[in-house]
This record gives C-alpha cells, sequence and structure tokens, in this order.
C-alpha cells in the first residue's frame, strides 16, 4: 500500500537546498533542483556512506578531446567517502548503468512535500 508522507513546507526547502527526513527507519534526503524535488535514499550503494552529505554540483558534459563543458549543474549528487556520482533525478549513476542509488516519488500539494513509500 502506499503512502504519502508530509516532510516539508515548500518554504523549507528553496531551490538548491535539500533536508534529510527519516520515514519509517530510512534516511531520505530531499532536494529542490530548480524548483523541482526530489528524494533519494540516505545511503550509498558503494560501501553505506550517507550520500546526502555529500556536494549537489554538476558535471562534465560529452565533448571533444581536450574540451571540458561543464553541465547539469544543481543536478549530481557526489558521494562523501569516494565520490561516486548520482543523479538525484533519477537515482542512476554517472558511471554504471547497473548502480544506482533508490529514489522516492515526490508529490507537492498545497504548498507541502511528501514522499510516496510503499
Amino acid at each position: 500500500m502506499m503512502a504519502i508522507y508530509p516532510v516539508a513546507s515548500i518554504e523549507e526547502i528553496p531551490s538548491g537546498a535539500f533536508k534529510i527526513v527519516q520515514i519509517e527507519q530510512r534516511s531520505i534526503g530531499v532536494y529542490n533542483v530548480k524548483g523541482d524535488y526530489y528524494a533519494v535514499h540516505n545511503y550509498c550503494p558503494h560501501q553505506g556512506a550517507e550520500l546526502c552529505k555529500g556536494v549537489v554540483c554538476g558535471t562534465t558534459l560529452e565533448s571533444q578531446v581536450y574540451e571540458f563543458i561543464y553541465g547539469r549543474d544543481q543536478e549530481i549528487l557526489r558521494c562523501p567517502w569516494h565520490g561516486w556520482e548520482f543523479d538525484l533525478k533519477t537515482g542512476k549513476s554517472l558511471f554504471s548503468d547497473k548502480v544506482r542509488t533508490r529514489t522516492y516519488p515526490v508529490v507537492v500539494e498545497d504548498g507541502q512535500i511528501g514522499i510516496v513509500i510503499g
């Protein structure tokens, strides 16, 4: 059965900010990326670090040799222990199709942010 857990008001998590919440013994980071909200499990699949204590950044995009193009600003979460990078929107790692962190659907209604579990 799916349930929506209210976690914050939209004022509590302005653009570029995040909040770590506890829901049913799960630690979850809720992020505001340019006005859209995403929720990721606060656990790195590599060695169990608190993933949401890492920096939110961008990454280099595909480009020519010796050309470095920075993009996807505020969309990438980097693990604080070993630097593994994950897409905040999908939970997919940037380095392997087989590695990901869990994500949760987020709903916003009447100025309240909720996470869907179930």
